[in-house]
């Protein structure tokens, strides 16, 4: 059986180019790519650009990781990026296994309890936002969807019939989470006007979506196809960053981020509102409700039910029904 030939960057091209370019290969979504060059400029960048990666050894990476946790205060999660990274660099890029087990100073940042938001501030939440952000925040209290789940929904993905989301999450892996009722008529009437759209850019010569190359080879129409049109596209077409076509892609997370933000200060709500709290009460809500933590661990897409056992801590276990202890004792 023959070995597989690695691909190799083109050695004449600046390290960045060929960090790019192995990427690219690899089929790496773009934010991943943007993180990934991030770490590896900050890398670069702490030893000195005159000295080549090539040259250090994980001793160095030991050190460099150790210094984001001592210094930068970073979180367990933000290290381990960083540490992808390089293993990265190092493994695809470089040809150089980082020999040895790499032991940093691990970060000792405790993770935070999720913020939730109760019934009453959720109600007070989506007075104060509306139009095609209001339908996302919708669908991520409603379904659990993370900010940028959301806005890479497909139209395929979303079946009304079986009031089901398919969603395809961190680590290129599916699952499938609830469609809300209250919103399939809305979200119905948006895919129609969306479709729509997608007619118009076909008969302007235009239409093709991205779609990651191995199914584009597979599938030569489907970037035409309606079902393969984002759910929620730009207002404009727009040049794509890697392969200089024009296409019609996702909106920004931004818009959503700022718009929930504006909404949660509008309805006077004092906690530190994101996209994620909507997520995170999502998730707070359905163990409220009784849900098995092995289901919600599943709509949620973690890989590890540790992950989802945060929420028991911040969960409605109607604590001011509970007397305490002191009650009933004469402390006169």
């Amino acid at each position: 059986m023959e070995s597989q030939i690695k691909f190799r960057p083109d050695p004449k091209s600046k390290l960045m180019d060929q960090v790019r370019e192995v990427l690219r290969y690899h089929h790496y979504a773009y934010r991943t790519e943007q993180t990934y060059c991030q770490w590896i400029v900050r890398y670069v960048r702490f030893f000195g650009s005159s000295v080549h990666p090539r040259d250090l050894t994980f001793r160095d990476v030991e050190r460099f990781l150790s210094d984001l946790a001592v210094r930068g205060k970073v979180s367990a999660s933000t290290q381990k990026q960083a540490l992808n990274a390089l293993v990265f660099l190092y493994r695809e890029v470089l040809d150089l296994p980082l020999e040895g087990k790499i032991q940093p100073i691990r970060s000792k940042k405790p993770p935070k309890l999720p913020t939730v938001l109760g019934r009453d501030e959720i109600e007070l939440f989506f007075r104060h936002i509306d139009g095609t952000h209001a339908l996302m925040a919708k669908m991520l209290y409603g379904s659990g969807l993370r900010l940028m789940e959301c806005v890479r929904l497909r139209i395929k993905d979303v079946d009304f019939d079986r009031k089901r989301i398919h969603i395809l999450g961190k680590g290129d892996k599916w699952r499938s989470t609830i469609l809300p009722e209250p919103i399939v008529l809305e979200l119905r009437s948006h895919i129609e006007r969306v479709k729509l759209l997608h007619c118009r850019d076909l008969d302007e010569g235009f239409g093709a979506v991205y779609i990651p190359s191995a199914l584009g080879r597979k599938y030569r129409n489907a970037a035409l196809e309606t079902g393969w049109q984002y759910v929620f596209p730009s207002k404009k077409r727009s040049f794509d960053p890697r392969y200089g076509e024009e296409r019609r892609h996702h909106v920004l997370e931004s818009g959503l981020q700022k718009a929930v933000k504006r909404a949660a200060r509008k309805a006077g709500i004092d906690k530190r509102v994101t996209c994620h709290t909507l997520r995170h009460s999502f998730a707070t809500t359905m163990l409220e409700n009784g849900v098995n933590i092995r289901l919600l661990q599943e709509l949620m897409g973690h890989a590890d039910v540790k992950t989802t056992e945060i929420y028991t801590h911040v969960m409605d276990r109607d604590i001011s029904r509970l007397s305490s202890p002191l009650e009933g004792i004469n402390l006169l």
